[in-house]
């Protein structure tokens, strides 16, 4: 008996294969071709696990040939798991950066869409107001900045005629507009729609807040924010309506807040004017539709601020409605108000997962957002400025 050992006790996935082919040439005889010696043992320590294997065989070859499949069977099984592991860190990457240049094209798609385009942005003056004159602004389109203060508006005009090149952009119009006096802002739609001859796009982003208990509101801050909240919109998007109905298209946005959508304590006035405006809205968007107009409602946590500006914040509910980290940007919300106007969406949510949560549990759960506001009633009854 003649015993015959792989070199350095392993066998290669080839060599097995080539092996196994020099036994059935050998008419089914276990010689070993390189040296001619019998093969009546045949040892095997797999590369993949470290094990010997051992078997004694009869010269029919039969053991021989079973031990061969199983060693090619095993490096198969090793190979196949290696090319899986090496695989899979590549088919991410290549889809994250299939997606990443959808977004890239996608975006510069949605800026220049705005070329040449009439775009009425409502309190220009704002943080947002003045993020979204300049983004669009450098895209090309045809600014109508509305606000209250006039000297401010002539400073945004001249900023963003300083930042841009005045060969691709257009001078932006002035209107003065006051959403408190709905009387006059009845007024200004004639003047806003002589500023191009139309209005292809109106973004509605002025707003008016206050925190306090019902009680201690009075009855004419109630109708003041509803004024500026609600009928001071409403009667600028009746005003142009018409203009845009008979052009058979137009695009009009409300920024609104979250609490369009939930309503929370100390916030009566606020939230009411802010589910007002928003179920205007949300009706309009059906009405107009067959005129090729659309209208998308954005409701988001808070635009933030500075963090010297930011108060600390302990309660559940001051969490869920604070400025930071919970807020929105004014560079984040002008990227998704672009997006918007690109991809005609009807309703965006701009919140993180926390204030998402609270929506989904007013519909789903109401029993228990109802507990849970009750809950931080306590701690959320500081009274805030209008």
């Amino acid at each position: 008996m003649l015993t015959t050992w792989v070199e350095n006790n392993r066998l290669s996935c080839a060599a097995i294969k080539r092996a196994q082919i020099l036994k059935y040439c050998c008419g089914g005889s276990t010689c070993c071709p390189a040296g001619g010696v019998l093969l009546e043992e045949f040892c095997w320590r797999s590369s993949a696990g470290g094990v010997l294997l051992s078997s004694s065989h009869s010269s029919s070859g039969d053991g021989f040939k079973q031990i061969l499949q199983n060693a090619i069977l095993q490096q198969d099984m090793s190979l196949s798991w290696a090319t899986t592991v090496l695989l899979v860190p590549c088919v991410v990457v290549l889809t994250a950066g299939v997606f990443y240049l959808y977004g890239a094209v996608l975006a510069l798609l949605s800026k220049t869409s705005v070329r040449n385009k009439v775009v009425l942005i409502t309190d220009a003056l704002s943080e947002l107001g003045k993020e979204c004159a300049g983004v669009f602004h450098g895209g090309g389109a045809r600014l109508i900045l509305c606000g209250k203060s006039w000297e401010k508006l002539e400073e945004l005009s001249d900023e963003l005629a300083s930042a841009s090149d005045p060969t691709l952009t257009f001078p932006p119009k002035l209107v003065l507009l006051d959403f408190g006096d709905v009387d006059g802002t009845a007024e200004a739609v004639p003047e806003v729609l002589e500023c191009f001859g139309c209005l292809d796009i109106l973004i509605f982003n002025s707003s008016m807040k206050v925190k306090a208990p019902a009680q201690t509101l009075t009855l004419e801050t109630d109708k003041l924010l509803m004024d500026n909240n609600y009928f001071g919109p409403i009667t600028l998007a009746k005003g142009v309506l018409p203009s845009m109905i008979s052009r058979r298209g137009g695009h009009l946005i409300l920024v609104n807040s979250i609490q369009g959508k939930i309503a929370v304590p100390y916030r009566t006035a606020y939230a009411a004017s802010k589910h007002a405006v928003q179920a205007f809205f949300d009706c309009l968007r059906a009405e107009v539709e067959e005129y090729g107009i659309s209208v998308s409602t954005i409701n988001h946590t808070f635009i933030s601020r500075s963090a010297s500006k930011t108060k600390p914040h302990k309660s559940f509910m001051s969490l869920l409605f604070t400025r930071k980290p919970l807020g929105v940007s004014p560079d984040e919300a002008t990227a998704e108000i672009i997006k918007t106007l690109s991809n005609k969406k009807k309703e965006v949510l701009m919140a993180p997962s926390l204030p998402k949560l609270a929506v989904y549990a007013r519909c789903f759960f109401p029993g228990v957002f109802f507990s849970v506001m009750a809950a931080g009633v306590s701690d959320s009854a500081a009274s805030e400025p209008m």
